[in-house]
């Protein structure tokens, strides 16, 4: 019986992390004025870090170190002439190594973005993120690192062009 209870309680780690993971992702896709930023920052361990890896984000990115500095950090995409049209992040490619009371879990993310300007943007990158489990048992981000895989200008995403689809 035992083997059966940590094995739920691995199942139910990797659930958490993995919803973690996808919150922040619906979170930053909406990021506005309107955002609560605390939602959001709730997913991050006290000391957290978060940081762009690699030439091209650790250049636009940087490192931010603890809650606060990361709250800082997104607080700068909350204005009310939103920093984002529209944005969407799509993760794959999942893998979450759990060795209480740590994990490590790895993604690839592919992000669509418009900006304010009206350029828009698509950018692949590797997720490497490492969480730790608090003392109430729940998981939260501990190390956040994104690497650019690659980005490109693209002319625009959204066409009222019909959708091709079959005849019956």
């Amino acid at each position: 019986m035992q083997a059966i209870l940590q094995r739920l309680a691995r199942l139910e780690a990797v659930n958490e992390i993995r919803n973690s993971i996808n919150r922040y992702m619906e979170i930053c896709d909406a990021l506005d004025a309107n955002t609560n930023l605390s939602q959001l920052m709730a997913l991050f361990d006290e000391q957290a870090i978060w940081e762009g890896v690699g030439e091209r984000y650790q250049a636009a990115f940087g490192r931010y170190e603890g809650r606060s500095a990361i709250e800082k950090m997104f607080a700068g995409y909350m204005q009310q002439q939103s920093h984002f049209v529209m944005n969407a992040h799509f993760v794959s490619s999942e893998q979450i190594d759990l060795q209480e009371p740590l994990a490590t879990g790895r993604w690839l993310m592919l992000q669509t973005s418009t900006f304010r300007d009206g350029s828009s943007h698509l950018n692949a990158a590797r997720l490497h993120i490492q969480f730790k489990c608090q003392d109430d048992g729940h998981w939260k981000i501990s190390h956040f690192q994104t690497e650019n895989i690659f980005s490109r200008p693209i002319s625009y995403w959204e066409s009222a062009a019909t959708l091709p689809v079959p005849k019956a």
